[in-house]
């Protein structure tokens, strides 16, 4: 085994997706000298799929990188070409930014910034195998025969590993967008005892925009009011140039092609084996599912300033070319779109993600963290979350420090982890708010409230950016003080004010924070009867009401989140012996020793682990009756 002193590099990650270049990125800015390897240069960051970020979970999951220190957010910020706000009409806590990109140009800037980050290397290499000596992981060998030694790597291989791209009768080996597989790591990782399963995702065709009749279409346009997903970025550099995306729909015509065709249909003839995502079904999928339904809405959506490619999303599809080409030619404005790509399933390998710490680091192998959809997640977002979490970890074990976690209350990102290496996953993981059981906490406007002093504490927040996050917050707390402190009399003119605006009228005095708790009541119409400075950063302003608006909610979601920190504290010793516990269900008693669950709390998240079971375990280790495993897991 290589001594410390001998490695190359300290993080070696492996793939340049939207996983690695965050675990890349995270690792060098904490001062660790990285290599980030991957098959192609131009396929940095590269969007296989949908060209956009964000949306319902997943833009709050951009924030929360951002505000750990990752750039994805920055990324998009710079490369959008349409920015909305979706959910407005409800509640802030499923509000949620979208923003289409750029496609080539979010690939270009993303590796720009890899390019001429400190510390860290980019290379054009397929890795083929780990270096593991005594189940530690020491480095990657290449399919040059290179080998790099580090002392941690991160995998983040994608839909890359082992890959099948379907189209009708057709299939061949291959990465998404026709890039190289990658085959032999699969194989290495299964030698090594991991459990890999098989997934399948897939695109839509891509057609001409100029071969489009949008007047049959709905236009779909950005908004006109500032939004960014990057804490950093400026109101005033908010793109007003931005282009339409635009809406039409299926029709019965194109469900009876479909209909007529599905004996060529891969995923009904049995060539498609991977499980696909139940959030993203193909649209063949969506026909036989609901067939109840006349029409099914499609997004016709630019994937760039400088080309004329459209994504019909939600229309992917693995039929064979022809067919695709007539069910695109049913749909209304496009009877004429000529298809540019066709759409198409891909197959790849997955780890199951129970084999994982909350670290994302390996149980197989020390050493060893895995990120993205190689873990069983779909979207850029999820991979980038992970991404950064496992190059958090990678470079404070290469620190020789204790690692990094993120939990249920604190992050969407902690919600994701906690999911995927507690329960595990059977399909596709998809982010969503109702996988959040305090997303009333988990906003997508105060992710920096909630993470940006633990980037500033890993060193990945920079003084400038913590002493703006800094000021904010103490102006937070200064006007939320006056609110709650300031009392308003009932003068005339707030009286005319509560009457014009359908409001009871006060009969005494009131303090500001009670009146601004009122239905159909904001922070501006209270401000105007306030001695405060009114020239109050809007997003300041927006915590200030949504802090006291939903101070009761609050105020209960936190009592709840005290509860379950109590139940993370009691731990579950790493070398306790299931076996040796008499009363526990067999189920659980199987569950509890296939996860090795942390603590009491993820022990009672574990599907098939019964209340009961819990309060067995939760005494046996309270007496401090542990018995122990001869090998015990490390």
């Amino acid at each position: 085994m290589k001594t410390y002193d001998s490695y190359d590099y300290d993080v070696i990650v492996v793939g340049a997706g939207h996983a690695g270049s965050e675990a890349a990125l995270a690792s060098a800015r904490m001062g660790q000298k990285t290599l980030l390897l991957t098959i192609n240069l131009d396929m940095v960051a590269f969007m296989p799929c949908n060209p956009s970020i964000g949306g319902p979970a997943k833009g709050i999951v951009v924030r929360e990188v951002d505000a750990l220190g990752g750039q994805m957010g920055q990324n998009i910020d710079q490369t959008y070409i349409q920015m909305r706000m979706l959910n407005t009409g409800k509640g802030p806590a499923v509000r949620a930014l979208r923003a289409q990109a750029d496609k080539n140009q979010y690939h270009e800037t993303m590796k720009q910034a890899i390019e001429q980050e400190g510390n860290l290397t980019l290379r054009q290499g397929l890795v083929e195998d780990l270096i593991v000596e005594d189940g530690v992981c020491q480095g990657v060998l290449t399919n040059t025969g290179a080998k790099y030694y580090a002392k941690s790597v991160v995998l983040t291989a994608g839909t890359s590993s082992r890959g099948k791209i379907i189209i009708g009768e057709l299939m061949y080996s291959s990465g998404p967008n026709n890039s190289l597989p990658s085959i032999k790591l699969s194989e290495g990782l299964e030698r090594l005892g991991f459990k890999l399963n098989r997934f399948k995702t897939g695109t839509p065709p891509r057609v001409d925009k100029n071969t489009i009749d949008f007047s049959k279409t709905e236009e779909q346009p950005g908004d006109t009011k500032p939004n960014h997903f990057s804490y950093q970025t400026k109101d005033e550099d908010y793109a007003i140039d931005q282009i339409s995306c635009w809406m039409t729909y299926t029709n019965e015509n194109t469900h009876d092609i479909i209909r007529q065709n599905l004996d060529r249909a891969p995923m009904f003839s049995g060539v498609i084996e991977g499980v696909g995502p139940r959030y993203c079904p193909s649209i063949e999928d969506k026909i036989v599912r609901f067939a109840d339904k006349p029409r099914h809405q499609l997004f016709l959506e630019p994937e760039g300033r400088h080309t004329e490619e459209y994504y019909v999303g939600d229309f992917s599809t693995s039929m064979p070319e022809d067919v695709q080409l007539k069910m695109l030619h049913s749909v209304e404005g496009l009877e004429k779109a000529e298809m540019m790509r066709p759409g198409y399933a891909i197959e790849y390998d997955v780890i199951e993600p129970w084999q994982l710490t909350h670290t994302l680091e390996t149980k197989v192998v020390k050493n060893l963290f895995t990120a993205g959809q190689m873990n069983g997640t779909s979207g850029y977002e999820e991979a980038a979350g992970q991404g950064i979490v496992a190059g958090i970890n990678a470079a404070l074990r290469a620190q020789g420090k204790e690692g990094f976690t993120l939990k249920r209350d604190e992050a969407y990102i902690g919600v994701m982890i906690d999911d995927l290496v507690t329960k595990g996953t059977a399909e596709p993981y998809r982010l969503l708010t109702s996988r959040a059981e305090y997303r009333l906490i988990l906003r997508h406007d105060n992710a920096d409230l909630r993470l940006t002093q633990k980037g500033h504490d890993l060193g990945l927040v920079q003084e400038p950016q913590f002493e703006r996050f800094t000021q904010k917050k103490e102006q937070i707390e200064a006007v939320l003080k006056q609110f709650q402190t300031t009392r308003l009399k009932p003068t005339a003119e707030l009286q005319t004010y509560l009457e014009e605006n359908n409001q009871a009228k006060l009969k005494d005095g009131i303090l500001a924070s009670e009146l601004l708790k009122r239905p159909g009541i904001s922070y501006g119409d209270v401000e105007q009867f306030m001695a405060i400075d009114h020239d109050i950063d809007r997003y300041v302003k927006e915590q200030v009401e949504i802090s006291l608006k939903y101070e009761g909610y609050i105020k209960k979601e936190q009592g709840k989140i005290d509860k379950l920190r109590r139940l993370e504290s009691k731990k579950i010793p790493k070398n306790i012996d299931y076996e040796a516990i008499n009363g526990l269900a067999t189920e659980s008693r199987q569950k509890l020793m296939k996860i090795r669950p942390e603590s009491i709390a993820q022990a009672s998240r574990i599907s098939g682990v019964n209340p009961a079971d819990v309060g067995i375990l939760s005494v046996y280790i309270q007496q401090g009756r542990i018995a122990k495993l001869e090998n015990p897991v490390e």
